[in-house]
C-alpha cells in the first residue's frame, strides 16, 4: 500500500480495513490477523496498526476476545451502513466535481447513465 503523506497512516489503514469489510474480504466474525502480521504486511510500526484497530473497535466495526484476538463485527446492519456511507461519499464527490464543471442535474444523470451502459 502506498501512503499519502497528507493523511495520518493509521487513518489510511483504517480506511483499507473498512473497504475489506465492505467488499467481503473480511466477513462478519472473521478473525483478523495479529497486529504484528498486519504491521509487516503494511510495512508500518505495530503501534500504527494497534491504533487503527482500536479506532475500529471504538466505531463498533471490530471486537476483541481476550484470549483469541480481534474479529470483524457481527453487526450486519452496521456493515450495511458503512457500505452505504462509502457509496454516498463517492457519489457526493462525483456530484461536486461535475458541478464545478457547470453540469446541471439532467446532464449529470445522462452522463452517469451513459457510463453505466459501457460497464
Amino acid at each position: 500500500m502506498v501512503f499519502d503523506a497528507n493523511t495520518p497512516i493509521y487513518l489510511q489503514i483504517m480506511d483499507d480495513f473498512k473497504k475489506r469489510m465492505i467488499k467481503g474480504e473480511w466477513d462478519a466474525t472473521a478473525k483478523i490477523a495479529s497486529v504484528r502480521e498486519l504491521a509487516v504486511d503494511y510495512g508500518v510500526n505495530p503501534n500504527t496498526i494497534q491504533r487503527a484497530l482500536s479506532e475500529l473497535e471504538r466505531e463498533g466495526l471490530v471486537y476483541s476476545e481476550r484470549t483469541s484476538g480481534r474479529y470483524v463485527s457481527k453487526d450486519v446492519q452496521r456493515m450495511m451502513q458503512l457500505k452505504e456511507d462509502y457509496a454516498n461519499d463517492a457519489l457526493d464527490h462525483c456530484i461536486e466535481v461535475l458541478q464545478e464543471l457547470n453540469y446541471d442535474k439532467d446532464t449529470m444523470l445522462a452522463k452517469m447513465e451513459e457510463r453505466l451502459k459501457h460497464e
